[in-house]
């Protein structure tokens, strides 16, 4: 580590907190109290105490924010030429990478995940807003040909004020992925961070507002679901929202944007298969499994949470798995540990409570299947890496997203089972597939029903590959040029020109 690295670490772990973390809401331009003057504690998840407070919104912050991103459409914003926005969002990026260690410190503190993956977000934050600086001018519409008499042609205009709904799993990265598009566009954004991780969106707007974005284009609200999210999808002054997080959340998203009719983009849960057959490369495969669901503490919702595998590898690949998994150390997030703890006690209880329940019906635990406790872990909310072959395809542990660093087995003997297999839930987001046969990943790869399929590599692409889900996995695209037409409408236009 770095010395600043080094000092930023040793004050997180020795003092417990981070001195100069914002405290108020970001909006139009500047840090605010709640309009109530109420406040929330933000929990430290590798030792489960409070290390900050923040403001709790409610709808009157909500409303503040919403009318400064309208404002801020009919001001400065609005003129600056594209190219412009383009160098805003490229000093952004610059900043970001200035400030990247303070950042990924902050995220590993208030999420609890790995520093090294916490720096890891941090960077893809820069290069997201890197990608679509290049692409604020490179927005265009058509001409069509209607004859020599007429003139046909599209503009794209920004779609308005846009809401972010972002998790608590990649704060800072799921922050960057919609903003950063949003205001590629021309849009003004306002973003209501999880509650249990509020502190690098506020970072990232005071960011924005220093690379020159005009008062009021971004605005940051914290505070609960309730009392600031439901307000801000359901807001007559929103234009579109895009939403991050569970099915069951996501469901009432579309119900409050219903009666204003707001389009929607909708990332959502996954239960991922990672598909391995016997002629893989099996170090890579190997290697692919451990960063698929346990990077994170498997609280990412595209993870490879399913290894749906060829019954001839399956005794040896587990046990080469399982060795692997019974290696990794759990500590302090900070500490950059094999796996940090998961972000809440309620997450790890949900997690203890479906795998314990699995067992009871008849899975058959390789390994892990409890909380971590006891010594370095203090009162942390840790979870044992697990692995877990359920009785049947069709148990909840199978058919259900979990969350956290739990890995399901199920065992194929042809192709065709192993696509069943794959297809056999009713998500869609992502898959995994390992083989060296070219034509049988490519056919697997043509017909998983999924937004994304990885071929030898997980987590494999960028920020310039396209990524959403599809059945209850969600719907629209964010990354990628895709990601732009979340934040733009097309107008056509269509002219006589001659009399």
């Amino acid at each position: 580590m770095s010395a600043s690295l080094d000092a930023l670490v040793q004050e997180a772990l020795t003092t417990g907190r981070i001195a100069g973390l914002p405290g108020g809401h970001f909006v139009d331009g500047r840090f605010q109290p709640s309009h109530s003057g109420a406040r929330m504690d933000s929990f430290d998840p590798g030792r489960g105490t409070a290390f900050a407070s923040f403001a709790a919104g409610d709808t009157a912050d909500v409303d503040a924010a919403v009318e400064a991103g309208r404002r801020a459409l009919k001001g400065r914003w609005r003129d600056l030429k594209p190219a412009e926005r383009g160098r805003i969002l490229q000093r952004a990026a610059a900043l970001i990478g200035e400030n990247a260690e303070r950042l990924a410190v902050v995220e590993s503190l208030d999420s609890g995940k790995k520093l090294v993956e916490a720096l890891g977000d941090v960077r893809g934050a820069a290069r997201t807003f890197e990608y679509y600086a290049g692409a604020c001018d490179k927005l265009h519409g058509d001409t069509m040909p209607l004859g020599r008499d007429h003139f046909g042609m599209t503009v794209h205009e920004p779609v308005g004020v846009t809401a972010h709904i972002i998790p608590w799993n990649y704060p800072i990265s799921t922050t960057a992925r919609g903003l950063a598009p949003a205001l590629a566009a021309g849009c003004a954004v306002v973003a209501k961070p999880a509650e249990q991780t509020p502190f690098t969106a506020l970072m990232l707007a005071d960011i924005l507002h220093q690379a020159g974005l005009p008062d009021g284009v971004c605005n940051v609200v914290t505070g609960t679901g309730r009392e600031a999210g439901a307000p801000l999808v359901s807001h007559t002054g929103i234009d579109q929202i895009t939403f991050t997080g569970s099915v069951a959340t996501g469901i009432g998203v579309m119900q409050a944007a219903a009666p204003n009719v707001t389009q929607l983009v909708l990332e959502l849960g996954g239960k991922s298969p990672v598909v391995v057959f016997a002629d893989c490369n099996i170090e890579a495969a190997l290697s692919g499994m451990m960063e698929a669901i346990y990077e994170n503490a498997g609280q990412i919702c595209s993870a490879g949470s399913r290894l749906v595998i060829e019954k001839s590898l399956s005794e040896t690949f587990l046990a080469h798995l399982t060795e692997r998994v019974c290696a990794l150390t759990l500590g302090h997030g900070l500490t950059n540990p094999g796996m940090g703890p998961v972000n809440s006690a309620a997450q790890l209880a949900k997690i203890e409570g479906m795998v314990a329940s699995a067992v009871e019906r008849g899975a058959k635990l390789h390994t892990g299947g409890a909380r971590a406790e006891g010594g370095a872990l203090g009162q942390g909310w840790f979870y044992q890496p697990t692995i877990i072959e359920p009785s049947s395809s069709s148990d909840a542990i199978v058919q259900e997203e979990v969350f956290g660093p739990v890995l399901t087995v199920q065992p194929f003997e042809s192709e065709e089972e192993a696509l069943a297999l794959a297809n056999g839930t009713s998500y869609g987001l992502v898959a995994g597939i390992y083989t060296a046969d070219f034509g049988r990943a490519h056919r697997l790869a043509r017909d998983i029903d999924a937004g994304q399929v990885f071929i030898n590599e997980y987590f494999a692409g960028g920020i310039e590959m396209p990524f959403g889900g599809n059945r209850k996995s969600g719907f629209g695209r964010e990354k990628g040029l895709d990601g732009l037409k979340n934040y733009t409408r097309v107008k056509s236009i269509a002219a006589r020109i001659s009399g």
